[in-house]
């Protein structure tokens, strides 16, 4: 369940957007990685995971954050 909304650098309500749960795991909402060579040097790909791209400065929310 998603706890909370946390942090987005999107402009008029566009993704990337970062999601904290309850649990305090991060959900990440961004644009779809689909260039092959990428995806083609990914290490243990599940099925069912996908990769989305976020800036880096999005991810700085999180720093120094302490789990609960």
């Amino acid at each position: 369940m998603i706890d909370w909304y946390s942090s987005t650098s999107s402009n008029a309500g566009s993704c990337p957007t970062l999601y904290e749960t309850d649990t305090g795991d991060i959900v990440v909402q961004g644009h779809e990685l689909t260039d092959p060579e990428a995806l083609s040097q990914l290490r243990d790909v599940l099925p069912g995971e996908n990769f989305v791209v976020v800036p880096r400065s999005l991810m700085s929310w999180f720093e120094g954050k302490s789990s609960e």
